[in-house]
């Protein structure tokens, strides 16, 4: 059989599948799941466009390594064949362990299950299966293998997972703002002492991705609406939870079902081998469907949660640099629980919300973005910039936000 597939992307343009078990593992149904899992959660509530999915993320980085393994071996990099493969392996299933909804999940119907520890779990199931031939892509995606600067590329400030969520969702929502120059940053690829640097002719690229990084941020991924439309669904999802533990029978598909009806933390992967499997039927479509039915359900909180999801019918929020008030929080509360006749204080919670969001463009203390200069002098990129407003970036910005429902 030819494994050596062409794919049609629409922001790479034609991706070619560089090694037959590469093939193997997309055709594996823990991968195809991928398919139906957005990239960018509820963002499509905002940005029409945004119904991307992890699956195609995951086909454009691994594509992106492709490129930057070439560019450091013309460098004079020695990266072996085994390595090139064993770096697109583990890109390619980076993201294998996300959930639906993305970090939605692991706050509720989960016990702070991170989806890189469920992606770890996946990939030694993978490499059992597979007879051993992802220990050196697990060992990379660990940063436990020698060449640390392979670790990097899947996993750092200027990794090539970065490069291809920003440019991609930069496309699918339309936010030109995100535009990077990836061709530019790769080619401008270099190792130094084994650390992934960036030859100085690149840093402006390097600055604008930055940038880029903090746009995409504020405007996309912590966009109000959307943090909003999140929460809603995050406090769905804990009423449904909160139902379940009480004993209440919840409409739910399989697998949705037996997460909801207990608890899992990381160590229960370990455990039991069909928490995995479970794991591995859990997609966007469960949760949707799920929603749709509960908003018939007796529940009168949950009903109108799953409603007003259902038909984009937000609640109003108010975000901004400073702290939302006591005396504010509260004349929401009474007002809402006026207005929707609230008995149980308890029921409250689900109705008016508010919490921090916070921000930083770029991490001085961790993975930091190294310039090469040609006299050999390697500076953080913070440092090396004449930028006046990148150093600035590494602040982290935290806005406060409050949620509650617009007919109040």
């Amino acid at each position: 059989m030819n494994k050596r597939k062409i794919i049609n992307d629409p922001v790479h343009g034609f991706i070619t599948i560089p090694h037959e078990i590469i093939f193997d593992l997309i055709e594996h149904p823990w991968f195809q799941r991928l398919r139906r899992i957005q990239q960018l959660g509820l963002s499509h509530l905002v940005y029409p466009g945004a119904i991307h999915t992890r699956f195609n993320h995951a086909l454009g980085a691994m594509h992106l390594m492709g490129k930057a393994i070439h560019v450091l071996r013309q460098k004079g990099q020695q990266i072996t064949e085994e390595e090139s493969e064993a770096a697109a392996i583990a890109i390619l299933l980076h993201d294998i362990g996300h959930g639906p909804f993305s970090h939605a999940l692991e706050k509720t119907i989960l016990s702070n299950v991170h989806h890189e520890e469920v992606s770890i779990r996946f990939m030694e199931r993978l490499n059992e299966q597979f007879q051993a031939r992802l220990s050196m892509a697990l060992e990379i995606f660990r940063d436990t293998y020698p060449k640390r600067f392979l670790h990097q590329l899947v996993s750092s400030q200027l990794d090539v997972d970065r490069l291809d969520y920003l440019t991609r969702d930069s496309y699918f929502t339309g936010v030109h703002e995100g535009v990077i120059g990836y061709d530019r940053l790769i080619e401008m690829m270099d190792v130094e002492n084994d650390e992934l640097v960036i030859e100085h002719k690149g840093i402006y690229s390097v600055e604008k991705f930055i940038i880029a990084r903090r746009v995409m941020y504020w405007q996309v991924y912590l966009h109000k609406t959307v943090i909003c439309a999140e929460q809603m669904l995050i406090k769905t999802l804990n009423r449904a939870k909160y139902l379940a533990k009480s004993g209440t029978q919840l409409f739910a598909t399989p697998s949705l079902h037996f997460f909801l009806y207990r608890d899992v933390a990381t160590r229960d992967f370990d455990d039991d081998a069909d928490i995995l499997e479970q794991y591995a039927l859990l997609d966007d479509v469960d949760v949707w469907a799920s929603i749709k039915e509960w908003q018939h359900c007796d529940d009168r909180v949950l009903s109108f949660l799953s409603k007003s999801l259902i038909n984009r019918d937000l609640f109003r929020i108010e975000l901004g640099n400073e702290e939302i008030s006591a005396s504010r929080l509260a004349d929401i509360r009474a007002k809402v629980q006026s207005a929707y006749k609230i008995t149980d204080p308890f029921d409250l919670q689900y109705f008016v919300f508010n919490d921090v969001t916070t921000n930083s463009a770029y991490n001085l203390e961790a993975n930091n973005i190294n310039i090469k200069f040609r006299s050999g002098r390697i500076l953080d990129v913070a440092s090396a910039s004449d930028h006046l407003n990148l150093a600035a970036l590494a602040d982290t910005v935290v806005k406060h936000y409050i949620c509650y429902p617009k007919e109040t």
